[in-house]
């Protein structure tokens, strides 16, 4: 079998979960047989860097232990069959080729699909599979469970077709095809999902896609804690997620026109060239109050990636929880992508301990993420559970919504 990347494992997990028997068991009574193929792919947590990948500018995931099993059988034809051991999530099934209509906004089908389109459209004749979907990663968090999917589904078509592709053609191919479902993003996501090493956070640049893994200090602790606002990538959500990519390449072409560089200058560029204390002059100047909130945003958060990474390689967990609470203050008043439950886990996770915290991923809901010591960790999730989780309704179990995470690798795809 063809060696795709680094994600291609030909061993089996020395322990079997009771997860993955559940698995093999709900395939079986789907299908019939047994899977013999399993790919897995990780949720993540993005650090600091929000809101800058679609822009080309740096950010800072950190792939977490929380992730999605998918086991696959191969069939003869086309034809991909997938089912959900949670059964909320209605069977699917659709042929892979160039063009396949989506299933409505927000299913979870479309992540399927959008891999498979992709794919089909690059390389002909694929075979497709029957498939079990089994995931711990959080729906609607903003911890990246969409894209474990669609890279899982992805990865599963790569290798029982076994088609050889670079793990950073890979990465861009799957950023592009998560606009079939209607979202703008930028590449973070699924270049995190691949390419993440264990122990460490990834700083990722573009254009082009370069990962450098950080090796995570062995004293911090991230706590992730639900807002319990599900952070959709569809409808409404979906459309201001959208707003705020079109903003930013409005401000920028009149940024660039102010400054008389040649049009397609990209933020990385002017970057290079300036401080971002002047081109924050230029924007005061030239555009309107809400762009110029826009494109404040854009450029101290990669600003604020630069200082992180050093932060982190220092060790210096103060230095790097400042910058984390100074993101999401500009998330919050810049951007507008807040909501008043994420605003009130950062103050608790800062009041009772953490060095600092922010919302992680798009915004608009799912996670916030907290920075402190091995000593204060204790504390920290005392406190939220005490005065965020006490009296709220939630479905899941309390360490669904809040836990520490653990920096972990990226997707594989092994023989079961």
């Amino acid at each position: 079998m063809a060696q795709q990347g680094a994600w291609r494992s030909v061993t089996e997990p020395t322990v079997t979960s009771r997860r993955e028997e559940h698995l093999h068991e709900a395939f079986a009574k789907e299908y019939g047989t047994v899977g013999t193929h399993m790919a897995r792919t990780p949720g993540r947590v993005n650090l600091i860097g929000d809101h800058t990948d679609y822009n080309g500018l740096p950010v800072m995931p950190m792939a977490i232990q929380r992730d999605l099993m998918l086991l696959c059988r191969a069939r003869t034809d086309s034809t991909v069959r997938a089912a959900n051991v949670d059964r909320q999530f209605a069977p699917r099934s659709f042929e892979i080729q160039q063009e396949i209509a989506p299933y409505d906004p927000g299913d979870w089908g479309n992540y399927l699909k959008a891999g498979g389109q992709a794919l089909a459209q690059q390389y002909a004749s694929l075979c497709g599979f029957d498939a079990m979907v089994s995931s711990d990663i959080p729906i609607a968090s903003g911890l990246s469970s969409s894209t474990a999917l669609m890279m899982a589904s992805a990865l599963m078509i790569l290798d029982l077709n076994d088609v050889a592709i670079s793990g950073p053609q890979l990465m861009e191919m799957m950023a592009r095809a998560e606009h079939y479902v209607g979202t703008r993003g930028g590449g973070m996501d699924q270049a995190i999902c691949l390419g993440a090493q264990p122990q460490s956070a990834s700083r990722i640049d573009f254009n082009p896609m370069q990962l450098t893994p950080i090796p995570v200090p062995s004293s911090w602790r991230f706590v992730i804690a639900s807002s319990l606002v599900q952070a959709e990538k569809s409808g409404a959500a979906r459309e201001v997620y959208n707003s705020r990519t079109r903003e930013c390449r409005e401000a920028l072409g009149l940024v660039t026109a102010a400054c008389r560089v040649p049009d397609g200058t990209s933020y990385k560029d002017l970057m290079s060239n300036a401080s971002a204390c002047e081109l924050l002059g230029v924007a005061e100047r030239t555009l309107e109050a809400t762009l110029v909130r826009r494109f404040r945003h854009v450029v101290t958060e990669a600003s604020r990636v630069d200082d992180a990474e050093q932060a982190m390689r220092a060790d210096d967990v103060n230095a790097f929880g400042r910058l984390m609470s100074e993101s999401h203050a500009s998330l919050r008043d810049d951007f507008e992508v807040s909501c008043e439950e994420l605003d009130n886990l950062t103050e608790i996770a800062t009041g009772s301990g953490a060095s600092g915290a922010r919302l992680s991923g798009a915004g608009f809901g799912g996670c916030m993420v907290a920075l402190c010591t091995a000593d204060d960790v204790d504390g920290v999730v005392d406190a939220l559970t005490a005065e965020f989780y006490s009296g709220r309704e939630f479905g899941e179990q309390l360490e669904d919504v809040l836990f520490i995470a653990e920096p972990s690798k990226g997707a594989c795809v092994m023989e079961v």
